[in-house]
């Protein structure tokens, strides 16, 4: 391994970090999008600058970068905030989950598309990027009844997406002649071994926190319980995204004694953001693009109207003002991360399907990835709260 190119890569990844940062400010272009950018043009599809050694660390950033987000959106499912708009966040979340999947399953379907392929592309569809919009909700200084409303669905979207893309693996495996059930039971299994390891963290974190510096973790506390949380979720087999919202959760509302209780991932997120992005970037192919054909662009068209109608439909369900159901929609449209994840245990399931699979789950990242943060800016501008 070359010890030199790797520094030279980490420190010149952080100082374009500060770069986009600015950027960002003058142009309004979310940062997320130009970290995106910049991994595309010096990634395999670009100038293939990275050394490989640092590519071999992305899966290790990504979950360290994943898990402190998840820790800070499970800080949005206050009691306060469940008691003032849970209504919103449930039929949001519900609203447009059920419909993406509907109109994007039903719509392949109409189109010619396998039965199996179009459940398993419903499913996969469900799925938000979590970190995006956490960062372009912090990049806008955004703040108020929608900032809060959009983050709180962001953190439960993900649990319901896990659990729809599970049911409909299983109807997939299914109609194959294959085994539903053990595949249904996996899907369980992640889904109440993410909740297990989130209480199992998150309950001492609540009590043994911030007692040597009162108020607030250190910052070797709020570390170690994001490594310890993505470390036992990998180790378990379980979604370490969802197990670290539920340790957030706990924690903000059971650690009575914190007036800042994720001050300190706050403060040591953004280098790690920065290699995430910038790393997920490198990992996307521009060549997805070209061959993504009708199946691919079909999905991307349904899965952004099932958005925009499902916030909409859920904000009515909830009552929520009308600019507010204008705008969720768009703003839920980045998907990266847990999508290709998805994506990649479908493709396993069903090898024979795996190459269109994945060229559209990978080209529709692309897209989405880069343009769904523009959108999510653009909401919060629309209603006033950036």
């Amino acid at each position: 391994m070359d010890l030199h190119a790797l520094f030279l890569a980490l420190g010149g990844l952080l100082l374009v970090g500060l770069v986009t940062d600015e950027i960002g400010r003058r142009t309004r272009l979310p940062r997320v999008t130009l970290l995106i950018l910049f991994g595309v043009a010096v990634g395999p599809s670009g100038l293939d600058l990275l050394p490989r050694a640092f590519q071999d660390w992305y899966e290790f950033l990504a979950s360290v970068a994943l898990t402190m987000v998840a820790f800070l959106l499970g800080g949005k499912l206050s009691f306060a905030t469940l008691r003032s708009r849970g209504k919103t966040i449930l039929a949001v979340s519900l609203t447009v989950v059920i419909l993406t999947a509907l109109l994007v399953g039903i719509g392949l379907i109409a189109i010619g598309t396998p039965v199996p392929m179009a459940l398993l592309l419903a499913g996969i569809a469900t799925a938000t990027a979590p970190a995006a919009t956490q960062d372009v909700v912090r990049q806008t200084r955004a703040k108020g009844p929608f900032t809060d409303t959009l983050l709180a669905v962001v953190a439960v979207d993900d649990a319901w997406g896990l659990v729809v893309f599970s049911l409909l693996l299983a109807v997939a495996k299914g109609i194959a002649g294959d085994g539903a059930l053990v595949i249904l039971g996996h899907g369980l299994w992640e889904l109440g071994g993410a909740l297990a390891v989130g209480a199992a963290v998150g309950l001492p974190a609540a009590f043994l926190t911030g007692r040597l510096k009162p108020g607030e973790p250190m910052q070797a506390e709020a570390l170690g319980l994001v490594f310890l949380c993505a470390g036992l979720a990998i180790w378990l087999g379980v979604s370490f995204l969802l197990a670290g919202m539920v340790a957030g959760a706990i924690v903000v509302n059971l650690a009575k004694h914190h007036s800042r209780p994720f001050h300190e991932i706050e403060h040591i997120e953004w280098p790690f953001m920065v290699f995430f992005f910038v790393l997920a970037g490198a990992s996307l192919r521009l060549d997805s693009l070209h061959d993504i054909g009708l199946i691919g662009l079909a999905y991307l068209v349904l899965r952004t109207l099932a958005r925009v109608l499902g916030g909409w439909i859920g904000g009515i369900v909830a009552d929520a003002p009308i600019l507010h159901r204008r705008w969720i929609g768009l703003a839920l449209i980045p998907q990266a991360g847990v999508a290709l994840g998805m994506a990649l245990v479908a493709a396993n399931h069903f090898p024979q399907l795996a190459e269109t699979l994945l060229v559209v789950a990978i080209g529709a990242t692309v897209v989405f990835e880069v343009v769904g943060p523009i959108l999510t800016q653009r909401a919060l501008r629309r209603v006033g709260e950036a």
